[in-house]
């Protein structure tokens, strides 16, 4: 099997028509539900599982069990990965892979377990197999994180693909997070999860969903990566504690796929080492241009260079923020990707330069499909698995990235939008000037995506269950290795109005990207609610242009680490059982604890706080945890915690950046880390590293070096003490 075996061929497609032949059948059968019932329908199947192992084949790191219908290559890498694979099925080729497979760990090797089974011992986990096909991955100390039974397939004996299932185990406690579609919450829950691309029928975006499961238990922390790219359906059931006759009941996923490679990953260890792990496995992040952590408009409108002017205008005057516009498929010639309508952009360049001298960049929609000479006519794709496939000329037009959108009458699955991020990535980092960054946002992708950039979720879901579900996505990508997503903020419409847009825009500012929708037919900003969301909406773009230092070290460590910028909250702390049920509020970075509004009329919510002190940035009260507080939500602001002892880069009102650092508790210390950006794309600047420490009435912040600790070269700004601010 090559690359391109998986993926699918790319073909012409009219732009109204839909796929033809049997996968119009397929969807039509899997819209009856029938994918999670029974074996295929048509061609006679015949059922097979592995059977008992024959023969065994040890190799570095792990090795071959033969059984007696099928194989299992097992292989335990450095880095800690455990990779899985049936039926011939290995590593390479995979599009999620950064790049080759790890090596294999030399000091894990495949020997005789119990029961006539086998198991490879490494440092950080353990991974016995039975004797008739089951797989378990267990901590060092021999506690069982998962459990995957033999697999199942339906082979169709005319030679077609083979559909397959495979059930799992994992223990009564544990609890599922991760991107699985539409979600009420970053925790899955317990039903069927549809394993498609991110694009609805009507061609509107639809949250990512990727074959990944992060799975939380007093055992550990391990995530589960599927690496095949087919439709699918997850079927999840959490656990329960003394079910029963006192018994606990594990929880249990069925995973049913439609073809495709029966092979995968585990990594497990804590939180922070499962996603360094990751990244390592499938690419760091992407580092966003400094600027795309600003407040990005989106411009859908016909209007032509004027109406940019304007808007741009509209959002300076009233004192609002504003560091991108976002151009829609109204800016193109005819519909037709990398056009312009010069009718209407007849100076682009021009412009470009006249709005990045207001400090604002452009943005242009990248339809997947190339259409021909107009809206109705027949469009291709290009052969995105060529690897030479790049964008060209985006960057002499004034474009500083692209976001891409997908029309949902063509196929496009999700491989399809990691080979698109990455045409987009390579060819505009080729072209745009020196020292600077490309953006490159799409609304589906695959693990691996994040090496060429982040994720617009689009409007989602309508009304206040889409604010919430909104969140869910953004913490769940997170988990995925996906740190830089955001929705867009388009309003409440009849559902909410003017408040839920003020909440929207609320969350949106703690996110790490932050896109805003025209308000009104003029394509204008949120003063089309009126004045008092317009004075709203000022606090909250003001708030995010504060802490945009802050952002742009949390994606520093993102790309360094892996580790997502917006994290539940029970990220520091995964043994704590109740926190892993706290899906209203978020951890931006380690310093922050942010608890949006969620409910329309509400003036003030409970907020579940982890141990230790946390203080209301609002207010300056500082309270105890772990805890439940009451504390006020009014129209004008969302409850935002600083941890005790922490210190953050924040913009300071001439332009710089100063340290704003929250006293310790008393006897406590803190500290915390700052990545200037330097405007490359390798390993960036050095980390500055302080630490805070309270002695008596006083905080004293040092910056530690190699040659010992030294006066900060920030300003600094001590929070916390007394209940108030102060200057230090």
């Amino acid at each position: 099997m090559n690359g391109r075996d998986l993926v699918r061929s790319w073909w012409s497609v009219g732009v109204a028509g839909a796929a033809r032949g049997p996968r119009t059948v397929r969807a039509a059968w899997r819209r009856r539900g029938a994918d999670a019932t029974g074996p295929w329908p048509g061609p006679r199947v015949r059922a097979r599982v592995p059977g008992a192992v024959r023969e065994v084949e040890p190799g570095p790191g792990g090795g071959v069990i033969r059984f007696a219908r099928s194989e299992l290559r097992v292989l335990v890498a450095v880095n800690g990965a455990v990779f899985w694979g049936w039926d011939g099925a290995g590593p390479e080729p995979s599009y999620a892979l950064a790049g080759a497979c790890p090596e294999p760990d030399p000091r894990a090797e495949l020997e005789p377990d119990t029961d006539g089974g086998w198991r490879v011992v490494a440092e950080r986990v353990t991974v016995a197999v039975s004797r008739h096909g089951a797989l378990e991955v267990l901590t060092p100390g021999g506690v069982t994180l998962r459990r995957d039974l033999p697999p199942r397939w339906w082979e169709a004996e005319d030679g077609g693909p083979a559909r397959w299932m495979q059930r799992s185990e994992v223990p009564a406690d544990a609890r599922f997070f991760g991107p699985g579609g539409p979600v009420e919450g970053p925790r899955l829950r317990d039903g069927a999860h549809r394993l498609g691309n991110g694009v609805t029928g009507t061609g509107s975006a639809a949250p990512v969903t990727m074959p990944v499961q992060l799975v939380v238990a007093d055992a550990g922390t391990h995530l589960l990566f599927v690496d095949n790219p087919g439709d699918g359906t997850l079927t999840l059931r959490e656990g329960a504690e003394g079910a029963g006759s006192g018994h606990d009941r594990v929880g249990t996923s069925e995973l049913r796929m439609e073809g495709g490679p029966v092979r995968g990953w585990v990594m497990a260890g804590t939180p922070a080492r499962v996603l360094l792990t990751w990244a390592s496995l499938t690419g760091a992040p992407a580092l966003p241009p400094a600027w795309a952590f600003g407040h990005h408009h989106v411009r859908e409108g016909a209007g032509g260079e004027d109406e940019v002017r304007r808007v741009v205008a509209g959002h300076l005057e009233r004192g609002l923020p504003l560091d991108a516009v976002h151009l829609g498929d109204g800016h193109l010639d005819g519909g037709r990707a990398f056009t312009v309508d010069q009718d209407r952009f007849p100076k682009l360049p021009v412009l470009s330069d006249e709005l990045r001298r207001e400090g604002v960049r452009l943005v242009p929609v990248v339809p997947a499909a190339v259409r021909e000479e107009d809206r109705r006519g027949e469009g291709v794709f290009p052969d995105l698995p060529d690897a030479r496939v790049r964008y060209a000329g985006q960057a002499a037009r004034g474009f500083a990235g692209v976001w891409h959108t997908v029309d949902g009458s063509v196929p496009f699955g999700r491989v399809d939008a990691l080979c698109l991020d990455r045409a987009a990535h390579e060819g505009l980092r080729d072209e745009v000037p020196a020292g600077e960054r490309p953006l490159v946002l799409s609304p589906s992708g695959w693990p691996g995506s994040q090496r060429y950039g982040g994720v617009w979720s689009g409007e989602g879901a309508a009304g206040w269950p889409g604010l919430r579900a909104s969140l869910a996505r953004v913490v769940g990508l997170g988990l995925c290795g996906v740190p830089f997503s955001g929705p867009d903020v388009v309003g409440g419409g009849r559902d909410g109005g003017f408040e839920l847009y003020v909440r929207q825009l609320q969350l949106a500012a703690y996110l790490p990207l932050l896109r805003t929708g025209a308000v009104g037919p003029a394509d204008g900003g949120p003063w089309e609610h009126g004045a008092v969301v317009l004075g709203h909406a000022r606090v909250a773009l003001g708030e995010r242009r504060r802490l945009l230092p802050y952002f742009v070290t949390l994606a520093h460590l993102a790309r360094r680490t892996g580790a997502p910028m917006v994290r539940p909250v029970w990220w520091p702390a995964p043994e704590e059982r109740e926190l892993r049920d706290c899906e209203d509020a978020f951890l931006l970075g380690d310093a922050l604890l942010v608890a949006p509004v969620l409910e329309p009329g509400a003036v003030r919510r409970e907020v579940r706080l982890p141990r230790g002190r946390w203080y209301d940035t609002a207010t300056g009260r500082a309270y105890e945890g772990p805890s439940k507080v009451l504390v006020d939500a009014p129209l004008e602001r969302i409850p935002v915690f600083a941890r005790a002892g922490a210190v953050l880069p924040v913009r300071a009102e001439d332009g710089g950046t100063e340290l704003e650092v929250w006293a310790p508790a008393p006897g406590r210390s803190g500290g915390g880390l700052v990545v200037p950006d330097g405007g490359d794309d390798g390993d960036g600047p050095e980390t500055e590293r302080y630490s805070a420490t309270r002695s008596g009435p006083r905080v004293v912040v040092r910056r530690e070096t190699e040659d010992g600790a030294r006066e900060p070269s920030r300003p600094v700004r001590v929070r916390g003490l007394d209940g108030t601010g102060g200057q230090m």
